[in-house]
């Protein structure tokens, strides 16, 4: 589950519609169906004035053999870090938390272990993977998270029985228990459920129509959406996966949402429709992922592309879903969704290879 400021305003969402016939991004989206055996794929693509085009390949159902509904609603995974940190980065320009304070402020005693103490760690570590603590997910049984719920610090039990991964500051390194003690400080100081921050500050705010944060027990999908899948072994068959408890991912990735709103939530953003300049630029502060070409700030994740510059995003994956996809600083958006986590390790970067093609083309 785990990649220029302007006055604030905001646009109604533009009418998604299917592409009138193949080109680069809808060849792309095939090759992933036919050639890496995803079961579906759905892209949304959108234009600096706004302008959006939706794109499937596959199949949504493939015990029906249904078709994949356009600009269906997908599992985003690690996208839902991203709208912690915005969440967090406003409260930071409202003065109820400091970038630069140690965990141990908001949540006094509660991150010990080897190696480990919240007095040491910062917002900003947590926010940027810098913190070294060690990641809960590696301690999960993927496919008992069909039925499984849990609470919050119950995950964060799970990751101090770990020792730390490094000392905190030392250097990046991607941890899903970095936004879970985000979502617990956004909790304290606001006394309110981090879900229904994010509705308020981020969903309603930009009228994401097709975005939500499931609430406990919800272990649906609501809207017209594809199935998810996974394969366990990765060479076994087909799981359906779709219907499951997504506590496990929490702050760091519970929600729901479609392309298009992706694509406008990572736009609103870049447009600094969310967050005053000091806290945008806060968040475009990066440091180097090693061996990727990517870089991390806080909450979000800069990529290069083939074409020249970066683009802005995150990505994210949890079973049944793999989203990838961002914007570029000119205001083209694309996110790109399958209907699996690939099992092989080759299969990822051509689903990035499509979002390049989309950015560049």
């Amino acid at each position: 589950m785990a990649v220029a400021a302007v006055t604030a305003g905001v646009l109604a969402p533009p009418a998604a519609t299917a592409a009138p016939g193949p080109d680069t991004i809808q060849r792309g989206l095939n090759a992933l169906v036919r050639t890496d055996g995803l079961p579906a794929a759905l892209a949304s693509v959108r234009s600096p004035d706004g302008r959006t085009r939706s794109y499937t390949a596959g199949v949504g159902d493939v015990a029906t053999g249904a078709k994949v509904p356009v600009d269906g609603q997908i599992r985003i995974g690690s996208n839902t870090k991203t709208f912690t940190a915005v969440v967090v980065l406003q409260l930071v320009a409202e003065g109820r938390i400091g970038l630069d304070t140690d965990v141990d402020t908001y949540l006094p005693g509660v991150v010990r272990g080897e190696g480990i103490d919240g007095r040491g760690i910062t917002v900003r570590r947590l926010l940027q993977h810098t913190s070294g603590l060690p990641d809960y997910e590696q301690d999960l049984d993927e496919p008992g998270l069909r039925h499984r719920y849990y609470e919050p610090r119950e995950l964060l039990d799970i990751a101090l029985r770990h020792k730390a991964d490094r000392a905190p500051g030392q250097a990046f390194g991607y941890s899903s228990t970095n936004y879970l003690l985000a979502g617990l400080i956004v909790q304290r100081v606001t006394g309110r459920p981090l879900a229904e921050e994010i509705d308020r500050r981020v969903v309603q705010r930009l009228g994401l129509r097709h975005t939500s944060f499931p609430a406990p027990g919800d272990r649906t999908i609501r809207e017209p959406h594809p199935h998810g899948y996974r394969k366990d072994p990765a060479g076994g068959p087909l799981q359906d996966f779709t219907e499951m408890d997504p506590s496990a991912g929490w702050a760091a990735g519970q929600m729901i949402s479609t392309n298009s709103d992706l694509n406008r939530f990572f736009t609103a953003l870049l447009k600094g429709d969310l967050l005053a300049r000091p806290q945008l630029d806060q968040m475009l502060t990066t440091v180097d992922i090693p061996g990727t070409g990517a870089r991390a700030g806080l909450g979000i994740i800069s990529r290069p592309l083939t074409c020249g510059g970066v683009y802005w995003g995150h990505g994210g994956d949890i079973p049944g879903y793999e989203t990838r996809g961002g914007v570029t600083e000119d205001g083209r958006a694309v996110n790109v969704a399958v209907t699996m986590v690939p099992p092989y390790d080759a299969v990822t970067p051509h689903v990035e290879s499509v979002v390049d093609r989309a950015l560049c083309g």
